[in-house]
């Protein structure tokens, strides 16, 4: 990475800090824990959330709303040291055997080795749409921002709001798109040794238990749907995420994250698909 591209990222993340803390959300107002009992904690009056991970159990929370688009942010602070066999995430859901999906998860890996930044989209309950991604900083150091834009046009993931993955809408060209199941935000800290790291040969070492990461600054701005209504059809038309896509910068800034940081493109594995790639891979990416 360039002096010059280094030094715009750190600008970025330090003005999308101050911009997540001015609107953030509040963990206490505005989800539930779903799992792991006290392993979640919320902190300092909501505004931070930690969730951990011992030898009996992970932890995990949702969001109280679901939510037919939308554009959802939060810090977090990955788990230092020796993380091999976690896998932290921060990803959308709807639920059911045909359920829409859009997931960010972290893969630990042993000290002094990267994390692996693993995305993935499920559309209609197939998925197998994975991209993985090391980062250029070291993200259990300090808070970074993760976010899913999700819009009719294409789900963006960012970091530091550099968009690393595009998924356009092409159901014109028969490729399934994530438009009419609500979906609730989640996250989750769990145990998954059997695969997150180096293919299961680097197991989790319990003796480091418990685990912990932290998520604050939790922002989720979309169109919330309940028994009485869309709110979208009403105050939050024309807000930018809605029709938001990439200009010539975030097409630039993609394109470094994919040529210096991706290593694996499902629509690249050709010995995966023998019969051909998936329609989408021959269509236009962003």
């Amino acid at each position: 990475m360039s002096f010059s591209n280094c030094a715009r990222a750190l600008r970025l993340s330090m003005f999308m800090t101050f911009l997540l803390a001015a609107m953030a959300g509040n963990f206490s107002q505005d989800v539930d824990i779903n799992f792991g009992g006290p392993r979640a904690q919320k902190l300092n009056g909501g505004q931070v959330l930690t969730l951990s991970l011992d030898n009996s159990s992970g932890s995990g929370f949702q969001s109280k709303n679901q939510y037919l688009f939308g554009r959802f942010d939060v810090q977090l602070k990955l788990i230092p040291g020796n993380s091999a066999g976690t896998v932290t995430t921060f990803y959308l859901s709807s639920i059911g055997s045909a359920h829409d999906e859009i997931d960010f998860e972290f893969l630990g890996n042993a000290s002094g080795q990267p994390y692996t930044v693993h995305t993935n989209i499920y559309a209609q309950g197939k998925g197998g749409r994975e991209q993985q991604f090391r980062l250029w900083f070291d993200p259990t150091s300090a808070y970074h921002t993760y976010t899913i834009l999700w819009n009719p046009l294409r789900i963006i993931f960012l970091v530091d709001n550099i968009p690393i993955r595009v998924f356009n809408n092409n159901e014109a060209n028969g490729v399934p798109f994530l438009k009419n199941q609500t979906m609730r935000l989640y996250a989750s800290l769990w145990n998954a040794d059997d695969w997150a790291t180096q293919g299961g040969r680097v197991k989790s070492d319990w003796t480091k238990a418990p685990f912990t990461a932290s998520y604050r600054n939790y922002n989720a701005n979309g169109c919330v749907v309940s028994a009485s209504g869309n709110s979208c059809n009403g105050a939050l038309n024309n807000q930018a995420w809605q029709t938001q896509g990439l200009d010539a910068n975030g097409r630039n800034r993609i394109r470094w994250v994919q040529q210096s940081y991706m290593i694996y493109n499902y629509c690249a594995d050709v010995q995966r698909f023998p019969q051909g790639r998936p329609r989408e891979c021959s269509l236009p990416r962003f």
